[in-house]
């Protein structure tokens, strides 16, 4: 069955159901102080923000999504003067009904203005949190889990690995995150020489049953990023994710993997349906990445999703951000199937871990996604008020 017909069966059905125009939309900004950095090949992130929002239907239903707000260092207050000065107009009003279309016409409304300013990253940003409280809100309003909207039969689990560990820092979360149940872990390098010497001796140190990848975050080169994979040849490494800037030519991609026996990851900073078709078609990605609040909502990436798989890759989300976008993510996993691992970050977060029982559940190296209606999110958790900066609303 193709992914088309997938998406239209879905769509017939939600537009068979009754459906009230959106009245209310609601954002807030957060962050929370962190007393260790998280460090990133391109940067370091010296606190943990995060950009909710809520919408409402003129009925009363409502839903909740998350936009990307890691980057830059402003980024979260940034998004919640975006979405309240120039798309909330485009949105209220509008028949909270068939979320693909609403993300299709959405984007294209948008597309001058993104090009006008040369934020297009902002504004699909935006729009990825909107599709994902739409999807939430229209599968609420049918009393059925989100997972099970997208595909029915969807399990209400998923495996998981431990991210966000930076090299310097595995032998502090590694353990920490074995206790919680990780058997795969993904390391992140690219921070200079060193590093493929440093994998190989944490890979020494941790049990034969460990998966270890890595994560270089676009630092590389070509000669560099072949001088890593020589050096890790032969070890068994799960995957090498973003070792190649996101725009380095496809040959280059392409050389890079015919050298290594090691799968190559990304897919987080590749936007629109167009580039991806372009990566599986051209091959040298094994393993597909979408980010669900960075582009595409559950509308882009699902398609992404199931295009992946049948192409026979590996889909596997990425995601370091708040506990509604997480629980985003395992929903679409949920219902993508296939052999994919749901990526979650093991630094300390309140922005993630307070929702802990809301969209779902970490237990025993699983997500369980849960039965309740939507992404199963209620409110936000009255914890994460003291970390409020900014909030907006719009009806």
């Amino acid at each position: 069955v193709s992914v088309k017909r997938d998406m239209g069966d879905i769509m017939a059905e939600l537009q068979d159901r009754r459906a009230a125009p959106i009245t209310r939309i609601e954002a807030q900004a957060f962050r929370v102080p962190i007393d260790v950095p998280v460090a990133t090949s391109f940067g370091i992130m010296r606190d943990r923000p995060a950009v909710f929002l809520r919408i409402e239907d003129r009925d009363g239903c409502y839903g909740w999504g998350e936009v990307f707000a890691n980057w830059p260092a402003a980024g979260a207050e940034h998004r919640v003067a975006l979405l309240e000065r120039d798309i909330a107009g485009l949105v209220l009003g509008q028949e909270a009904a068939a979320p693909e279309a609403f993300f299709l016409r959405l984007s294209a409304q948008t597309r001058i203005r993104a090009v006008q300013c040369g934020e297009p990253g902002p504004f699909d940003q935006v729009i990825a949190g909107l599709d994902i409280a739409l999807w939430d809100l229209v599968a609420r309003r049918a009393g059925r889990p989100l997972r099970q909207m997208l595909r029915k039969g969807a399990p209400a689990s998923v495996p998981t690995y431990a991210s966000g560990i930076a090299i310097d820092a595995a032998d502090q979360l590694i353990p920490v995150a074995q206790e919680a149940g990780f058997g795969m872990f993904k390391v992140k390098v690219g921070f200079g020489q060193g590093d493929a010497e440093a994998l190989l001796a944490l890979k020494e140190r941790l049990p034969a049953t460990a998966m270890l990848c890595a994560d270089a975050n676009q630092a590389w080169d070509l000669p560099q990023a072949l001088s890593f994979v020589q050096a890790l040849a032969g070890t068994g490494l799960g995957w090498l994710e973003e070792p190649l800037p996101v725009f380095a030519p496809s040959g280059e991609w392409a050389a890079l993997a015919r050298a290594t026996g090691v799968a190559l990851a990304g897919g987080e900073n590749i936007v629109g349906d167009p580039a991806f078709d372009a990566v599986l078609e051209a091959g040298a990605l094994q393993v597909i990445q979408p980010d669900v609040v960075k582009w595409g909502g559950i509308s882009g990436c699902f398609g992404v999703a199931k295009r992946a798989l049948a192409k026979q890759r590996r889909y596997c989300p990425h995601f370091l951000g708040g506990g509604i976008g997480l629980a985003a993510s395992g929903a679409v996993l949920a219902a993508a199937g296939g052999d994919g691992m749901l990526e979650v970050d093991v630094n300390p977060n309140p922005l993630r871990s307070a929702f802990d029982g809301q969209g779902g559940v970490l237990e025993a190296g699983q997500w369980r996604v849960g039965d309740e209606p939507g992404l199963g999110i209620k409110a936000l958790p009255e914890a994460l008020g003291r970390y409020r900066t900014a909030s907006v609303e719009c009806h």
